[in-house]
């Protein structure tokens, strides 16, 4: 099948350009495409995971990704915000979040004897000669359709847009070029938000190479109310278990609407479609076991078997009073009060065998004081409760 059509079929593609040449091309040749990541945090989200997931799908066809870190243009970013300014990272911390990036994309595409790529733009863009740069290719940009791009328009409209910001779209589209030479790259794929940045790197390789390139947007996660899938009350959905345990990470897609579960299936599964079908032909209370299925497969991904297993659980609530709790209590009387041991010295010995958790954690301390107010407590593979102090 041609791999446009796998991800049309399971709900990826918002936008595209030339789609006929672009399915020739899929049919023709193996293609190399690329996606862009600026490292605007310590950890990739679940927006990130979309996208890589795509990737995924076309690399399982036979075409070969670039995973591109933004390292030259995270130092510039995106704007995505009408009344305020990108926060400007320091150097440093932006190499910091491009090896966290680095070492997290690499649980999802395979990188292995030449099956993708995986560069950094910075060693392009931090060594540019400027006035070079843009003597040579400011040419092809024109300010006026910049403005018509919605992200830059509603800044322009919004709190203004400065020359700085307006630097991020010739340096994506650089990049573009830039991937074109050196690796015959034709395609870049992104986020819908990414549509005006993406062209603008079609066009100027038209415009310099006289040569056709391609462009692909995702649709954006959202839940049924609208909002974007990820968004939770302690931020977004990272895919960092330091950040979102394997535990939240799980219950947050067990707990999807019924009416996201076929969507979020089909984009962020490996499952085929007819069994995806057969899961969600079904309405009400069976629907529970559609929605067990994505957060398992989903946290399977992200966190491996093993963590998917320990999330998927079903896990008691028990509350315990303040003044009980205290300021705190120590990981024996935690095991003894949840009745995980008979005793103190047994359940000294089950933290120095190893056998003792908390949040997924283990504690080998026995003098380990526990102070958080709502946690997961686990024993051994079996004893397993959520400790919740009111």
């Amino acid at each position: 099948m041609n791999a446009l059509d796998v991800l049309k079929k399971r709900g990826f593609v918002a936008q595209m350009t030339h789609e006929s040449e672009m399915r020739e091309a899929f049919e023709r040749d193996q293609v190399v495409f690329y996606c862009g990541f600026d490292p605007t945090a310590d950890s990739l989200h679940i927006g990130h995971y979309l996208a890589l997931m795509a990737m995924a799908w076309m690399q399982k066809m036979g075409h070969v990704p670039i995973v591109l870190m933004g390292g030259g243009t995270g130092m510039v970013g995106d704007p995505d915000k009408a009344d305020e300014m990108r926060k400007m990272m320091p150097i440093d911390e932006i190499d910091h979040n491009v090896e966290r990036f680095v070492a997290q994309v690499k649980r999802f595409i395979d990188f292995e004897d030449g099956k993708a790529i995986l560069l950094n733009n910075a060693d392009w863009l931090r060594h540019l000669n400027y006035a070079a740069f843009i003597r040579e290719y400011g040419i092809h940009f024109s300010v006026n359709r910049m403005l018509s791009a919605d992200k830059y328009k509603t800044k322009f409209e919004g709190s203004g847009l400065n020359f700085f910001e307006l630097n991020y779209m010739v340096m994506q589209a650089y990049d573009f070029l830039e991937l074109k030479r050196r690796h015959g790259c034709v395609l870049q794929v992104g986020g819908s938000d990414q549509w005006s940045n993406i062209v603008a790197g079609i066009d100027l390789i038209r415009r310099v190479e006289g040569e056709l390139a391609f462009g692909m947007t995702f649709n954006l996660l959202t839940r049924f109310d609208g909002e974007k899938m990820g968004k939770t009350l302690g931020g977004a959905l990272w895919l960092d278990a330091g950040k979102t345990s394997p535990h939240d990470f799980y219950q947050y897609l067990r707990d999807s609407a019924d009416s996201d579960v076929h969507k979020y299936l089909c984009m962020l599964t490996f499952l085929p479609l007819e069994e995806i079908n057969e899961l969600c032909a079904v309405e009400g209370a069976a629907l529970n076991r559609a929605k067990e299925v994505l957060a398992y497969e989903v946290t399977k991904i992200v966190h491996g078997e093993e963590a998917a297993k320990k999330a998927g659980n079903r896990v008691q609530t028990v509350t315990m009073s303040k003044s009980e709790f205290g300021e705190g209590m120590t990981i024996l009387d935690l095991l003894v009060w949840a009745k995980f041991a008979p005793s103190k010295s047994e359940a000294r010995r089950a933290v120095q065998q190893g056998g003792a958790s908390v949040d997924g954690e283990k504690v080998t301390d026995i003098g380990h004081v526990v102070t958080a107010h709502e946690f997961l407590l686990q024993k051994g593979k079996k004893d397993i409760v959520k400790i919740v102090v009111e």
